[in-house]
């Protein structure tokens, strides 16, 4: 029987073609998932290896939670741990086999300035300056030319982003810092162990980086860990690792809070939590595999479905002179294991050919990735395993038929009729009532100001669930419901889609849409390809257009200020720059807002507190009060609270607030002792071997004269290069302030913001960590905003990265962003489209396989080619635009959904993009002929005579 098997698969060979593409294609995305996230795995991995190299780390021995609200604190699936005291590098340099211990500081937000005069930037890696040198050395670092900064005007760059910004040793150019644009000239080139996936690394003196990186933090005598090597030049073992950590954890002192672990536990560590985070790509793959895969069964079992037909009386003379069940269903199972082999082979090479495509993409894009894309064993066995499984699937009810019949039926190809569907309808129509009740009870909890209901325990239930278990299971329960209730719809929508065609084309478009009420299972999962991806595009694309309305309709309704100034440095804009843009004649107001870092409320920190100005509620935002006077409590030096962060705190306006802020300050007491230390330290040393060298003369050794004479004047001169801020001390000073909430507002952009005005700002922060981060410009009346906008532009020219938007651009930000998302929804709809096509004229090959005699009946009493032409692209254009409704239903109430559940977040307005779903449904039409144009030049082709006596 396995030899029947293998010569019906090579005998009905043409039949599997686009059997084995569908499954090629699912194949080659379940493979191409593994692969890639595989590749991403191992980048990240060498990516640790090389940007923590160290042997052994030191940080916080108590791990804690962060006090922040907001999704950013809810969604990090990192630890962290307390800081730890930057003095303690010196403690750990004194442990045995320690070779340097380092708090390695490094300032993000940075820009390089290229050759070309433009700011270099690659697609989505950041630019960062580390600073590293003879004293804090960085292993993976290999110099190829030139050497390490030394003062503050020099930096060593990357091969990369030297490549990048054409520069090479001894160019001059400038680099954007936090504070604005400095001149710099290139003193070294220098290659790392393994790609940065496109990141623009600068190297600048430990002392300059340190200065901005103490800035930006609350308590610049902390840091998360100090870095340890114990060798220079190569990595220590794991055994060696740790050994070096048990001698430091010995030596830490007992209150230090600090713990020492090796470098690969802390490489694991991060590997992991950046691995996971990169974990959304494996499963938006696997959408476009789950489409194809589905569709791809179907397409199966019409191929089979087709050669059973063709082969029953074969199957019937088998069974007749003794052939078991078994043994046909297993003749038909050989060629579904062929095929399922076949295509699973294909699919496991296009799978990585696509992966290997994305790289090479990536790095025309200015992202190399380095990480190994090959497919491992485990990844073609399962891709092997799917495509075998999904054949299987898809030839278990042909073949069971064909073993099944008996085989007088067989040998007169009697044909059973459809079993009804109505059971199936009443299923699938309660799960889409059950769904869409899921889907209210969602939006209950999501708008509901405290308790959705008065019944304790449900109101138990929903806090355990949230909104997005409940969204996700009537999405399930939905989407399911409409595939088993599709059949029972398939005759309705065929006489309501098909009333125009039945009227315009009276003979053919009546044929065409009786014809689909006969196999209502098999047009219905036909249908479904189309409806799945459409269903998830239409959704994503009404939650995607609410995002640009919303944005849209905060400009238009809340935003009064012409220009909004931002800029790409870590979202710091220098103050020069500030000064600039108020110099700039035309401007009515200009309002800035600076972050207050590290503030705590009642002892809670809680992110997102600003300061601004007087005119922020008049002049740029109109708020959306809930309570209080937002304007009159910002100028009166009250605390205006955004809605969320009230809520979450328990806050109403009237209550008072003991709001806290620990600043560094220069202790100058401290600091005028510490220099005074040291200079009478350095002239202790002078005075001494001044007498030393006087001892050394009066005994005639002129030698030893002269080189105590040298030891004076290299301690002179280290006196005078000391860097100035080794001898700075610094002090926390706490503030404490009590203040009333003065208001509370909800508009989006403000709701997890608190403000206060810049006096009480001032009092809160320091200038050196309170920074704008955005500025909003009014114009003058009458003033030309074109010419202004230039002004504007002309004035911050020098600092590079800030940038100028005027009310459209500011909208179109947004606009961008949501296109770019839109590109991948596209391309699942091309998917979807590609599949679908398949699906139908694999659908339509098994009809007109079925309908040979009746289309040669039809041919004989006069109907013309056209018109079987037109009839089968009339019955393909039903089935397309079917599941292209259902689609867009299904995912215009998912979006809609959606939108309601997270308007909270910012999704203020419904936009359901009608353009879109237009294009959408006249692309369906375009598929169901384009479909059938096969199916009926193979109908088209046998001749009459022979057709009528097909059977």
């Amino acid at each position: 029987m396995i030899k029947i098997g293998l010569r019906d698969a090579r005998a009905h060979f043409g039949r599997f073609v686009m059997s084995i593409i569908a499954i090629a294609l699912g194949v080659s995305f379940v493979v191409g998932s593994f692969c890639f996230r595989e590749m991403m795995n191992n980048q990240v991995s060498d990516m640790m290896g090389t940007s923590a190299d160290h042997d052994v780390y030191v940080r916080g021995s108590k791990e804690v939670k962060s006090d922040s609200s907001g999704l950013m604190a809810a969604s990090s699936s990192s630890k962290t741990y307390n800081t730890i005291n930057v003095d303690l590098a010196s403690t750990i340099g004194d442990v045995k086999g320690v070779k340097s211990a380092e708090v390695v500081y490094s300032v993000s937000g940075t820009v390089l300035v290229g050759k070309d005069g433009a700011a270099v930037s690659t697609m989505g890696a950041p630019t960062l300056a580390v600073g590293f040198g003879k004293d804090v050395p960085w292993r993976s670092a290999t110099f190829t030319s030139g050497t390490d900064p030394t003062s503050d005007d020099e930096i060593a760059l990357h091969s990369f982003a030297a490549e990048k910004a054409n520069l090479k040793v001894g160019d001059k150019t400038k680099v954007v810092y936090p504070d604005g644009p400095k001149d710099v000239t290139v003193t070294g080139i220098f290659n790392l162990d393994s790609s940065l996936a496109g990141a623009i690394i600068i190297d600048i003196p430990p002392s300059l980086a340190k200065m901005y990186a103490t800035q930006q933090s609350d308590d610049p005598d902390k840091t998360d860990q100090i870095g340890i090597y114990g060798n220079l030049k190569t990595p220590l073992d794991e055994q060696a690792q740790q050994e070096l950590a048990d001698r430091i954890n010995k030596a830490l002192p007992a209150g230090s809070k600090a713990h020492a672990i090796t470098g690969n536990q802390l490489r694991d560590e991060s590997t992991q939590s950046t691995q996971e985070a990169l974990g959304f790509v494996q499963p938006l793959i696997l959408i476009f595999a789950v489409i194809a895969l589905f569709v791809g069964s179907f397409i199966i079992a019409n191929t089979f479905s087709m050669i059973v037909r063709e082969s029953m009386r074969g199957y019937a003379l088998l069974r007749s002179i003794g052939a078991s069940p078994a043994q046909v269903f297993t003749t038909v199972i050989v060629q579904a294991i062929m095929l399922g082999v076949v295509g699973s082979g294909i699919g496991i090479g296009l799978g990585w050919g696509m992966v290997k495509g994305i790289v090479a993409m990536m790095g025309q894009m200015g992202t190399p990735m380095t990480g190994s894309s090959n497919p491992s064993v485990s990844d073609m066995l399962v891709g092997l395993a799917v495509g075998l499984i999904v054949t299987l699937i898809g030839a278990a009810l042909p073949a069971s038929r064909a073993a099944m019949a008996p085989p007088i039926q067989a040998m007169n190809e009697t044909v059973n009729p459809e079993k009804p569907v109505l059971t199936r309808g009443i299923i699938g129509t309660t799960m889409i009532v059950v769904g869409a009740l899921t889907w209210a009870w969602t939006c209950r909890i999501a708008v509901a100001d405290g308790d959705p209901t008065l019944i304790g325990w449900l109101n138990d239930f929903a806090s355990w669930t949230g909104t997005g278990w409940p969204l996700g299971v009537g999405a399930a329960l939905i989407v399911i419901g409409v595939i088993v209730a599709g059949p029972a719809w398939v005759s309705p929508a065929g006489a309501v889609l098909g009333w125009i065609p039945a009227h315009v084309f009276q003979v053919t478009g009546r044929l065409a849409t009786r014809n689909l009420s006969r196999h209502k299972r098999r047009t219905s999962n036909t249908a479904a390809a189309l409806f799945v991806g459409v269903a998830i595009v239409s959704c994503l694309s009404v939650v995607a257009t609410s995002a640009k309305a919303s944005v849209n309709d905060i400009v238009d309704t809340g935003l009064k200020a012409d220009f909004s100034i931002s800029s790409a440095a870590s979202g710091q804009i220098p103050d020069n720059a500030v000064e600039a843009i108020k110099g700039v004649v035309g401007l009515k107001s200009v309002s800035s807002n600076r972050m207050i870092f590290g503030a705590k409320y009642d002892g809670k920190q809680v992110k997102g507190m600003f300061a601004a100005q007087d005119s922020l509620f008049t002049d740029v935002f109109a708020p959306e009060i809930i309570a209080g006077d937002a304007n009159k409590a910002l100028r009166g030096g009250e605390l205006v609270v955004g809605e969320d962060i009230a809520d979450d705190q328990g806050w109403k306006v009237g209550d008072t607030v003991k709001v806290s802020t620990e600043n560094t300050t220069v202790d100058e007491e401290a600091t005028a002792q510490a220099q005074a230390d040291y200079q009478t330290q350095v002239q202790a040393q002078i005075q001494s071997l001044t007498e030393e060298a006087q001892k050394l003369a009066l005994a005639g050794d002129a030698a030893g004269a002269q080189a105590k004479s040298d030891e004076i004047q290299q301690v002179t001169q280290q006196a005078q290069n000391v860097d100035p801020a080794t001898l700075v001390k610094t002090k926390q000073v706490t503030v404490i302030k009590k203040l009333k909430v003065g208001a509370i507002i909800s508009n989006s952009v403000y709701r997890s913001c608190v403000f206060v005005n810049d006096d009480l700002g001032d009092q809160l922060g320091t200038k050196q960590t309170m920074f704008t981060m955005q500025m909003y410009l009014v114009a003058k009346p009458g003033e030309n905003l074109d010419k202004l906008e230039q002004r504007i532009k002309k004035a911050v020219k020098p600092y590079y990265v800030i940038s100028v938007m005027n009310r459209d651009e500011y909208k179109s930000t947004m606009g961008s962003m949501v296109d770019q998302i839109l590109l991948v929804l596209y391309a699942l709809l091309a998917l979807s489209i590609v599949i679908a096509i398949f699906g139908i004229v694999n659908t339509l090959a098994l009809s007109v396989s079925e309908r040979t005699k009746e289309i040669g009946l039809l041919r004989a009493i006069g109907t013309s080619r056209g018109q079987v032409r037109g009839m089968l692209g009339i019955e393909a254009s039903i089935i397309a635009v079917f599941g292209t409704v259902m689609g867009m239903v299904v995912g215009v109430a998912a979006g809609a959904v959606i939108r309601a559940v997270y308007e909270a977040n910012g999704l203020s307005v419904l936009g359901i993009p009608w353009d879109q779903l237009g294009v959408f449904l006249v692309l369906s039409i375009l598929v169901g002929l384009i479909a059938s144009v096969s199916p009926a030049s193979r109908a088209l082709k046998q001749p009459v005579l022979d057709a009528v006596a097909s059977e």
